[in-house]
């Protein structure tokens, strides 16, 4: 009997620049894209540090022409936020978008974006493929070492009227150009830093145990999770290891490379409940929930986990398969204490209460389509209350 076809795409943008100073080019690429009215989307904090305004000096500079800055970006942007940046947008004429910062900020780029050239609301590209026309020229330049968001095909927005985090997945809102630059991350706090790499570990733990994960997929998946176990630790403790920066920076990106093409799990349909009803820290909500899902996943894709723990530097030889699979949940749980993440859910107030609607909201999360085992709805409660 032949073998039922299937095929895989593989999406990452055109052109990712990365390493040390990589940034400086930035207005070079404008010029480059054609971009005559950039906006550049980022947040209050990124323009306090004095980064929006290099940035855009470097436009001016090197692209001859006048950024308009929206710096309005809130963490788990809304369907309010990409509103009124679009107004930004369309009161200034303009006609590209630069987006700066983490995972926030390039979210509430590409929200900007699909709808300044598809229309409607946000609201109408919840899902797969839903657009059908391409963004303005993007450029996503990255803050934070964790969401990957410069370089996925992924957008989050929260939906206020719902309490709900809307995923958008969708081709057409990967970036034309990623930057990737240490420098830019020297001055992220330890708590960012350990929450964005956590976040980084989620995706890549995520993507190899994924029911499409592919050979490429698992190749970005392992190197990622080596890379944030040899350096995560490091980066916290010390934000100036420029070593540490620059391999978190590769491992989130490799992190990236994996889950936009083998996509992710339960980990993160539930971790969206928790921030688009409690507006949490995404990065932590994945800390916390991911060695709880995992343990209820790891039955399905145990020598996978084996791998998982291998790459985490765990000795394995000489286990039985079970024993190796539970190496990788205590590595996980090892780390995230090491690096500061909180034990439980209920250290940020979420209540026990609130766990079964956000458990059916949870199964109904595109990211949970990939997961390695299928849980009840009885069974994502269960998980809540684990990691409560």
């Amino acid at each position: 009997m032949a073998a039922a076809e299937q095929v895989f795409g593989f999406y990452i943008p055109t052109v990712t620049l990365m390493g040390i100073g990589a940034h400086k080019k930035v207005g070079e690429q404008v010029k480059v894209l054609g971009g005559k009215k950039p906006l550049i989307v980022t947040d209050k904090g990124i323009t306090k540090a004095g980064i929006t305004q290099t940035i855009a000096d470097l436009v001016k500079k090197d692209a001859k022409v006048e950024p308009v800055i929206f710096d309005e970006t809130i963490p788990n942007p809304t369907d309010k936020n990409v509103h009124d940046g679009l107004k930004v947008f369309k009161d200034n004429k303009c006609d590209m978008i630069i987006s700066l910062g983490g995972g926030s900020s390039h979210d509430c780029g590409k929200g900007i974006g699909i709808v300044a050239t598809n229309g409607g609301k946000i609201h109408d590209y919840e899902g797969v493929d839903k657009s059908k026309k391409a963004m303005p020229p993007f450029i996503a330049i990255n803050t934070t070492a964790g969401t990957a968001s410069e370089m996925t095909r992924f957008c989050i927005i929260t939906d206020l009227s719902r309490k709900v985090k809307m995923a958008i997945v969708d081709w057409r809102v990967t970036p034309n150009l990623a930057i990737d630059d240490p420098l830019l991350m020297v001055g992220m706090p330890p708590s960012l830093t350990a929450a964005t790499g956590m976040d980084a570990l989620t995706h890549a733990v995520e993507a190899y145990v994924s029911t499409i994960a592919t050979p490429i997929t698992d190749a970005c998946a392992l190197k990622a999770i080596s890379l944030i176990a040899t350096n995560l630790r490091a980066a916290v403790a010390n934000g100036s290891d420029m070593t540490a920066r620059d391999n978190m920076c590769y491992a989130e990106y490799l992190a990236g490379m994996a889950f936009n093409n083998a996509s992710l799990g339960h980990v993160h349909a539930m971790a969206h409940q928790l921030g688009g009803f409690y507006d949490l820290p995404h990065g932590v909500c994945n800390a916390i929930l991911l060695p709880h899902v995992q343990r209820f996943n790891m039955i399905a894709k145990m020598d996978r986990f084996v791998d998982i723990a291998r790459a985490m530097g765990e000795p394995v030889d000489g286990l039985s398969l079970r024993a190796g699979a539970e190496r990788a949940l205590e590595a996980i749980k090892t780390l995230s204490e090491d690096v500061g993440i909180p034990k439980g859910l209920k250290e940020l107030g979420v209540k026990e209460e609130d766990l079964k609607i956000m458990a059916e909201n949870a199964q109904k999360d595109a990211c949970g389509f990939t997961n390695p085992r299928c849980p009840t709805l009885n069974d994502v409660v269960e998980m809540y209350k684990w990691a409560l």
